[in-house]
């Protein structure tokens, strides 16, 4: 029988830490009426620390990169995870709104960061020689999948007993997934005498770079050389547009829209989980076509999808129809991060192999930042207008302003490249 490669194993054990971080970072959005309810803070001002969270967990994609290169993958997997623990338990003691501020906003932002960002290109490059496109597709599938799956059953624990208890149930999960990454998470293939999945047996080993052994200095030379291509700006604008129209707008305030329609929370939850099911199929399509098809052309039709399903859902949801919910949240999900596969593609295109996981994580840090603006904003809107609908139509009209972004890139063809 033959055995399977341990990059397989690997792809697991990271495709479920990244459903678990996934799962801490999306719950922000179950939690925003309990804790306006307890506590008596603003929405605006909830969003706030939500939008901080979603801005570090951005920022901290390159420093992770770096990091990941110094300590190694295993050790800043578990440290990670570790302080998602330490976010959810301090949650349930928390009194105080700058508290809140400190542990979803640092604390979870930061935690979740090395999971949600660079880690699928990181597992992909060091792991695979062959199907590194569905391997990066599967595990970014995993990051809406995570943020959106469990939420129904949160909003049930919240509804029947209270947030804390729905605070209970992920921070059991942080604390399991941490011990998994302590028994089987292993650095690269070379650490247990292996190949990449792919690379033939009499391959020479990988390159050992002088690398600099101060993260900061890493992340700085990455950021100094992407600022100066063209082709960092188009797609760390169109990612922008990508946070501010998923994570910041629709995964903070999707829920609390819909019930401002009279949909019930467990309702609202359960469309939005619903996305991440059908995003599972959507992404990891995206990672089989990202090594077949010209990625520009892959972005050019998701964004401008996007952008008409964000125009068309005030309409959908104003009518009151469960059928319209269902249809946004199916159409919606296939599209929700399946741009990451391609963008990957792009980025490794540009600047190689072994830089692309820092400069994706700098592309990131522009997506965060475009969803952490939606965050707080799609807060002050509501406060403004008491609607949601203003800042949803404005996303979908951004969404088809990056699908102009991309194409300007060069042309590109993944089946004639080699890395």
């Amino acid at each position: 029988m033959r055995k399977i490669h341990y990059s397989w194993v690997i792809l697991i054990i990271t495709f479920i830490s990244i459903i678990v971080a996934g799962i801490v970072r999306s719950s922000s959005g179950v939690f925003i009426e309990p804790f306006e309810a307890e506590f008596s803070w603003s929405r605006a001002n909830i969003s706030l620390a939500f939008a901080v969270g979603l801005f570090l967990y951005g920022l901290s994609g390159p420093f992770m990169a770096a990091f990941v290169e110094i300590f190694g993958l295993k050790r800043v997997m578990v440290y990670s995870m570790g302080l998602l623990a330490v976010g959810l338990l301090a949650t349930l003691y928390m009194k105080e709104q700058w508290q809140l501020i400190l542990i979803w906003g640092v604390l979870i932002g930061v935690g979740s960061g090395l999971f949600l960002t660079v880690l699928s290109t990181q597992v992909a490059n060091r792991w695979f020689s062959k199907h590194r496109g569905l391997a990066v597709g599967i595990l970014t599938a995993a990051t809406a999948t995570g943020q959106l799956v469990l939420l129904p059953v949160l909003a049930i624990l919240v509804e029947q007993y209270n947030w804390q208890a729905a605070i209970k149930l992920i921070l059991l999960l942080a604390i399991i997934m941490t011990v998994i990454l302590l028994l089987f998470m292993k650095d690269t293939p070379e650490s247990i005498q292996l190949k990449k999945y792919g690379e033939l047996s009499d391959s020479p080993p990988p390159p050992i770079h002088n690398l600099s052994k101060n993260p900061f200095v890493l992340v700085w030379n990455s950021l100094i050389e992407g600022l100066r291509s063209k082709a960092f700006w188009l797609l760390a604008g169109s990612f922008f547009i990508c946070g501010l129209s998923t994570s910041g707008l629709i995964g903070t305030h999707f829920i609390s829209y819909c019930m401002t329609f009279g949909f019930p929370l467990v309702v609202a939850a359960s469309m939005l989980s619903f996305m991440g099911i059908f995003d599972l199929i959507g992404t990891t399509l995206s990672g089989f076509l990202s090594d077949k098809i010209d990625n520009r052309w892959l972005l050019f039709c998701y964004y401008s999808l996007r952008g008409l399903s964000l125009l068309a859902l005030p309409f959908a949801l104003n009518s009151g129809s469960y059928t319209w919910l269902v249809v946004f949240s199916i159409f919606y999900g296939l599209d929700w991060i399946a741009t990451v596969p391609p963008t990957i593609g792009l980025a490794r295109r540009e600047f190689g192999i072994e830089k692309s996981a820092m400069m994706y994580g700098w592309i990131v840090a522009f997506h965060q930042l475009g969803a952490s603006f939606a965050a707080y904003a799609g807060g002050v809107i509501f406060d403004i207008f008491n609607s949601y609908s203003f800042a949803f139509m404005l996303a979908g009209g951004f969404c088809v302003l990056g699908s102009l972004f991309v194409i300007l890139l060069k042309k590109h063809d993944p089946k004639t490249e080699i890395y």
